[in-house]
């Protein structure tokens, strides 16, 4: 799930950042920089100025994520609701040929009403399956084919890493051993746990101890790059860190047990079984499809929590994505289910670096862009050149055709501190359309109206696809072509005038323009102007955009 949550590799890899204490607005997200002075969207300008008195449509969003929180006091009543299906008879009344499917589906669930959780890694199911094929030094197999150069890559990829995994997790231990001591003593000194590193850095004593503790914490919270960001975010994100190099370092120790078939029982390598699952969209609350769902739509000035970017749109949740890579199958599944059920816009905050059943989820991306449907997509966490890396799903297909629906999003910090252009984001001139805010972005999270922050691609995809529910709930006869040509065309260089940024995981500076097509941050309020201009179809069913598309006079 490479697109997932961003921790700090950065705690064992990367530099500390420094800050300032200057607080940074919870939903700088919204905010624009010529007001603001952060790097935000401007999408409370655009209610502000272009929007009042309009009238809006409605516009579904299918979520393909982990779950949500369908109680949450800032989600309940944006969920949408299956118009054709009668809540707990046990019948399809709608004859899709998932039963109660009321607010999505669950592709992880199991008649049984279980939920996978945990799965492992693409590479290493794909390393085992072809280990059984190619172990053999005698193997007949023709070594000069492709999938025995396939096999030579999957080896590259997974032996070298899980042996890192190993000894990465262990110095995760031992590093949280060390934070509970910090933690000890900061608390003791503070009297809350429940501190920021601008706190941090305003402690001033004598006690050597508490110094110590102060400078260790501090130094590590400011290495995520978050500007302020409070231990209890940074404890959380660390612990899914944590969990996942623990996930990763056990598969170094044999062929892991299959779960996902134990739960579910489809034929995973047939795409025509299809109809499995359950509708258990919730499950154990799901920290990420309940975050990725606030930032699109979070009820707005209710007085409580935050506010969504869309204030008129219906969330759709389609669970597919554990702990680990999700499945093709499901994937593929999962975007044909939105699309027939009248999702829109779909956001995909998740990713891997193999696809065995690429061909089944390009199919469905095809069918998504036959249908209308925008697919906004999370670039991932590695700071990896995406020209060069691969990262599924993407548009490049096997005939070497592109749809035209499908909008891949690097992430953008503040502006206010650290690089301008996240240190973990993944980037590229030929494959990533374009940035949006993904650096400590407030949102609602599971277990009791809670609210929290999390960074990653995984937040700037929802960023881009909440601007894009906006803009079509004011134009809703916008093609998913024409939308991705607003939400492309309207991206904004940095406001403050700045050229050159530090390229991700390095020290280099770029020009910004280098690392996506757009060479922009999204931006709601000039992509609701340029959609107001726009007319006619924009582009061929394969290929790229046509020029001159707006409306003259």
């Amino acid at each position: 799930m490479a697109g997932g949550v961003a921790m700090v590799t950065a705690l064992t890899t990367s530099k500390s950042y420094g800050q300032g204490t200057t607080a940074i607005p919870k939903n700088w997200q919204l905010l624009n920089y010529a007001t603001d002075s952060v790097y935000g969207t401007g999408v409370e300008k655009a209610y502000k100025d272009l929007l009042k008195g309009k009238k809006s449509t409605p516009v579904i969003v299918a979520v393909i994520d982990s779950g949500i929180d369908t109680t949450h006091e800032d989600l309940k009543s944006i969920l949408w609701t299956n118009p054709g299906e009668i809540p707990g008879n046990g019948i399809d009344d709608d004859r899709n040929g998932y039963v109660d499917d009321i607010h999505g589906w669950n592709f992880l669930g199991g008649k049984d009403g279980k939920s996978v959780k945990e799965d492992t890694d693409e590479g290493t199911r794909e390393y085992y399956r072809y280990k059984r094929l190619y172990i053999n030094p005698d193997s007949v197999l023709d070594k000069q084919s492709n999938e025995y150069a396939y096999w030579e890559k999957l080896k590259g990829k997974y032996v070298k890493p899980t042996g890192e995994n190993k000894i990465n997790y262990k110095k995760m231990l031992t590093l949280q051993e060390n934070m509970k001591k910090c933690e000890d003593l900061l608390s003791g000194y503070l009297h809350t746990t429940d501190f920021t590193t601008s706190k941090l850095d305003s402690i001033q004593t004598t006690d050597q101890g508490v110094m110590m503790a102060k400078n260790f914490m501090s130094r590590l919270m400011k290495s995520t790059g978050e500007q302020d960001i409070t231990y209890a975010d940074f404890k959380s994100e660390l612990e899914e860190y944590v969990d996942d190099l623990k996930r990763k370092a056990e598969q170094a120790d044999g062929e892991p047990t299959d779960k996902r078939a134990e739960i579910i029982g489809d034929n995973i390598n047939d795409i025509n079984d299809r109809y499995y699952g359950n509708n258990d969209v919730m499950g154990q609350f799901g920290f990420h499809g309940t975050h990725v769902s606030g930032i699109i739509a979070a009820v707005r000035n209710n007085g409580v929590g935050m506010d969504g970017i869309a204030d008129n749109v219906k969330i759709m949740l389609v669970k597919a994505v554990p702990d680990g890579d999700e499945r093709d199958k499901d994937i593929a599944l999962a975007i044909r289910y939105a699309v027939d059920n009248g999702a829109r816009v779909i956001n995909m905050s998740f990713g891997k670096g193999f696809s065995p059943h690429k061909d089944w989820v390009d199919a469905a991306i095809k069918y998504a862009d036959e249908k209308g449907v925008l697919l906004v997509h999370a670039a991932g966490n590695d700071g990896n050149n995406n020209d060069s890396t691969d990262n599924f799903p993407n548009p490049d297909f096997a005939d070497h055709t592109h749809p035209a629906n499908f909008i891949t999003v690097g992430a953008s910090s503040n502006g206010k501190q650290g690089p301008k252009i996240a240190g973990f984001s993944n980037y590229g001139k030929k494959s990533v359309d374009l940035f949006a805010p993904g650096v400590q972005i407030y949102s609602t999270v599971p277990g009791g109206n809670k609210y929290g922050s999390a960074s990653g691609t995984s937040m700037a995809s929802p960023v881009v696809a909440g601007v894009a529910a906006l803009v079509l709930s004011y134009y809703p006869d916008l093609s998913a072509r024409q939308l991705k040509y607003v939400l492309e065309k309207s991206a904004t260089p940095l406001p403050d005038g700045t050229k050159e940024v530090i390229k991700p995981n390095t020290d280099e500076k770029v020009p910004f323009s280098d690392l996506s097509i757009s060479g922009g941050i999204v931006n709601a309020y000039e992509a609701l102007k340029l959609a107001a201009t726009v007319k006619g179809d924009l582009a061929p069913k394969k290929g790229k955009a046509k020029v001159n598309p707006i409306k003259k006079g």
